[in-house]
């Protein structure tokens, strides 16, 4: 059993402002999203409202179909994992790793597994931990939730990058084992690309792009080869990136048309998809057209 995700006419306001204003999402079950947003996009706050941390202003949030607010059924069957994760501080790791047992799917023996591989100290009191060993705990926490909606917001931030190498393998081997709905906000883009199904992108609280990732990368298009050859296929075309090594360059391009593609593969240059974070970059430029920040 796994769960799908729905926002219906969902607006979120603050005190300031609207963090989410006329949202509206689908997320089917049984696969990994990516979650993407500028800084105060709103990405907190829409998992927040999934999660059933806050109720939205107006609109609907449901998950396998039921309102999540105050449907403790549901509920139990989420996780939000936070960056630093939701302790006490005071708890030895091993006591917030046993804490977790409260939710009906969590395996402890898989969390004490995980922890011995991520070298987490199952003695020292949470408060002690390094900002890196304490997103690896929370990490270990909602991998072995063993929930039917998983989502991980920033929990990365602090880990090195070999650790989070091994945080996303293992996020792919649990998720291939037992398929269940994730969701994974993140700043390091083109470090998960690999491992989304879709991207949902949260621009100024609206939704400014829902689609699956290969459909995002032919949007555009990384151009190689001779230099010269290079420049002739991308003139008139908008570059979001560029660099050149020798006479080797490498251009990548939006809205790469069919016919473009076609001149640029006679010309034999090598096409390649466009990267996920400069198409994010270019998406939510605030001096394009429509975008906000």
């Amino acid at each position: 059993m796994s769960f799908s995700a729905t926002l219906r006419d969902v607006t979120l306001k603050y005190r300031d402002g609207d963090a989410l204003s006329d949202v509206n999402l689908e997320l089917e079950a049984d696969k990994i999203y990516g979650l993407l947003g500028r800084n105060g996009a709103g990405k907190t706050s829409l998992l927040s409202l999934l999660a059933a941390f806050r109720k939205p202003t107006s609109g609907e949030v449901l998950i396998d179909g039921q309102p999540v607010w105050e449907n403790a059924a549901i509920v139990s069957r989420v996780a939000l994992i936070r960056e630093g994760g939701d302790f006490d501080d005071s708890d030895t790791v091993k006591a917030a790793i046993e804490t977790g047992q409260i939710r009906p799917g969590f395996d402890t023996a898989y969390a004490l597994k995980l922890a011995e591989r991520f070298e987490l100290p199952l003695k020292k009191k949470v408060r002690e931990l390094s900002r890196g060993k304490r997103s690896v705990l929370a990490a270990v926490c909602g991998l072995a939730a063993r929930a039917e909606l998983t989502m991980f917001d920033e929990v990365h931030l602090g880990m090195d990058a070999p650790t989070r190498d091994a945080f996303y393998k293992e996020l792919l081997a649990e998720y291939m084992e037992r398929p269940h709905t994730v969701i994974l906000s993140t700043h390091l883009i083109d470090e998960v690309a690999n491992y989304l199904e879709e991207v949902v992108i949260v621009d100024r609280g609206r939704i400014l792009r829902h689609e699956e990732l290969e459909v995002l990368q032919d949007m555009g298009a990384t151009l190689t080869g001779p230099a010269a050859a290079v420049d002739e296929a991308a003139a008139g075309l908008e570059i979001l990136a560029e660099q050149q090594l020798g006479g080797t360059k490498s251009v990548t391009v939006a809205a790469f048309a069919p016919g473009t593609r076609e001149r640029a593969a006679s010309a034999g240059l090598e096409i390649g998809p466009v990267g996920l974070q400069d198409l994010f970059i270019h998406l939510t430029d605030p001096s394009r057209n429509g975008a906000r920040r």
